[in-house]
């Protein structure tokens, strides 16, 4: 074959190629493309969202001067919330605050109000320094939370996790066809890579999208992948188990013992605290009913999450004895992917250059989209002046 002919044919079949690709990256573009946009604004905000909701609520905020009182202890903290809940007597899980002017948080997973629903925890604030309950409002019910729940599943509970999922999965098209549309010839990688000056409207837009596209893939790709994973995790759990066995928690049952009484939450967050001594503790999960144990949540230093760590110490709620352990410094590979992807999705990995990072990232599904829009249509009214030229 003569070697016109071959590089004709390879042309050939690159341009039907191109036009494949074009297409779906048009089409997805612009119908998924808009629950990016969504995805991307929203999950903006949330990478601050508990800094914004302290904002939002000053209440929520402790005074310079209780900040230099001696904090509560967590026994005292927790009867108090017991008292303001007296009806809600299953596990509550108190977060520790998160700097000496911050409320004590705690959760109440299974509210009644919200049964049926898959995460709609009771949230009650606590002073750490004065044991006084601030405020208690239902997951959803407030700003910051609807708008997670808005990012998070499109306000549809379980069925808008699964669609956000198939969503994010559905973008790596439009995101990947982008870059194979994008390549540049040899020695034209310069020009690819930067906004022609003094160019028309349409060339400046053309130029906005491709660069913008192109700077942010590897930020959008992780994005999207490690959203994809977690909004799935029935999917894509199985399939990193059997590369990599995940860890499965033990029963840690606290054996009942008649005329026994629980052990303080200050005692069962000691012991844990004595095994990783170098560790900050975070959270304290009270027993859920009478065999239930406590569960400590401890940070240790290089864990990519400080707010939910993994370091895990279950103590039996009457003796004080330890159940069982789990650190993650021990883990297997799938176990350490599994801890990494919350904080690689809202960039706490990075502190807070990474947070900022996923948080200009958010904004860039938009540009693209309005551009993506603006684009199409220029190209639109080009041909139809075209048809009527030639018609």
């Amino acid at each position: 074959m003569p070697a016109g002919t071959h590089l004709t044919n390879h042309s050939t079949r690159r341009t039907k190629w191109r036009k494949v690709w074009l297409a779906f990256h048009l089409y997805l573009g612009l119908s998924a493309g808009l629950v990016f946009v969504l995805a991307g604004l929203t999950g903006s905000l949330l990478v601050f969202y508990v800094e914004l909701d302290e904002i939002l609520n000053p209440a929520l905020h402790v005074s310079a001067t209780q900040a230099r009182q001696q904090a509560q202890p967590y026994e005292a903290v927790f009867q108090a919330i017991r008292q303001a809940h007296p009806e809600r007597n299953a596990s509550w899980r108190l977060e520790m605050p998160r700097h000496n002017q911050a409320m004590l948080m705690a959760r109440y997973y299974k509210p009644a109000e919200k049964t049926g629903l898959s995460f709609a925890p009771l949230i009650v604030w606590v002073n750490p320094y004065t044991s006084d309950v601030v405020s208690s409002r239902f997951w959803g019910e407030f700003v910051m939370t609807w708008m997670f729940d808005l990012h998070y599943a499109l306000l549809l509970d379980g069925t808008g996790k699964t669609l956000m999922g198939i969503i994010g999965l559905l973008l790596l098209i439009p995101l990947l066809s982008g870059i194979y549309l994008w390549w540049p010839a040899t020695g034209k990688l310069r020009q690819a890579l930067s906004i022609k000056r003094g160019a028309s409207r349409a060339r400046f837009i053309f130029d906005l999208h491709k660069t913008q596209g192109v700077y942010s893939f590897p930020v959008l790709l992780l994005l999207l992948v490690s959203g994809a994973i977690l909004e799935l995790p029935a999917v894509f759990k199985p399939l990193i188990n059997h590369l990599s066995p995940l860890y499965r928690a033990e029963a840690n049952r606290s054996p009942y013992q008649a005329g026994y009484s629980r052990i303080s939450l200050d005692q069962a967050a000691a012991t844990a605290e004595s095994l990783y001594p170098e560790a900050v503790l975070r959270w304290i999960e009270t027993p859920d009913g009478q065999e239930g144990a406590y569960r400590i949540m401890l940070y240790q230093q290089g864990e990519p999450s400080f707010r939910f760590p993994k370091t895990t110490v279950w103590v039996d709620q009457y003796s004080g004895a330890v159940l069982s352990t789990r650190n993650p410094r021990l883990e297997r590979i799938g176990d350490t992917f599994m801890n990494w992807l919350h904080p690689l999705h809202n960039g706490e990995i990075a502190g807070m250059a990474g947070r900022l990072l996923v948080f200009v990232s958010g904004f860039i599904p938009a540009i693209l989209y309005v551009t993506g829009i603006v684009r199409w249509l220029q190209k639109r009214r080009a041909r139809r002046l075209q048809m009527i030229k030639t018609g």
